[in-house]
């Protein structure tokens, strides 16, 4: 099975509700800066102005609820089922290295010598 790689988790609740709230505090910032130059502005600005401040509250709160999530790594369709059947040589050169040897296969469990 492959194992998760750690780029492709999503980010901590923490990480993201601390990211949703900086981008939502930069946009009530420029609200903000809005309103103060309405006090100043005269003609076309006062009403570019009145309009920031009337339309980002809407804006900030659909940008800072997007969710962005890491891009996804494919799916990988795991291979068939390989079978070891030991050394192609044939004869018994398994059980002479200490190994399982397939053509004596008695069913019984293999004792290496001298254990117990």
């Amino acid at each position: 099975m492959k194992q998760q790689s750690i780029t492709s988790l999503p980010l901590s609740p923490e990480e993201e509700r601390r990211r949703r709230m900086i981008k939502y505090s930069l946009a009530m910032g420029v609200r903000v800066v809005c309103i103060l130059l309405m006090l100043v502005a005269q003609g076309w600005w006062l009403l570019l102005c009145a309009l920031g401040a009337i339309v980002l509250p809407y804006v900030a709160v659909v940008i800072a609820n997007v969710q962005v999530s890491p891009p996804q790594a494919p799916v990988l369709r795991p291979g068939g089922v390989e079978i070891y059947r030991g050394d192609d040589t044939g004869g018994s050169a398994g059980s002479a290295r200490g190994g399982y040897d397939a053509g004596s296969d008695t069913g019984d469990i293999y004792k290496p010598e001298g254990g117990k």
